[in-house]
């Protein structure tokens, strides 16, 4: 891995950000089409850049906290008839 440092930000190419979600690079793309995670153009070519910071929020979402949920019996609060 390379890394892309423009004004202090570290940047990943298409296919680290997606190996660190852990997604396809189609699906990235989609991400980013529907505003979930920025990309930025990487000079004149069509390659996208995409900030690690925001990867790596995006990865904590992904992830976030387990919560265990202790649901009821059905025979605890359905009446029976």
């Amino acid at each position: 891995m390379s890394v892309i440092e423009i004004e202090g930000e570290e940047y990943l190419t298409a296919a680290e950000a997606a190996g660190l979600l852990e997604v396809k690079v189609s699906t990235l793309y989609a991400y980013a089409s529907r505003g979930h995670i920025r990309s930025f153009r990487q000079g004149r070519t069509r390659e996208r850049l995409y900030r690690r910071a925001d990867v790596e929020g995006m990865r904590e979402l992904a992830v976030g906290p387990v919560t265990l949920v202790t649901l009821p019996r059905a025979e605890d609060w359905i009446p029976y008839t």
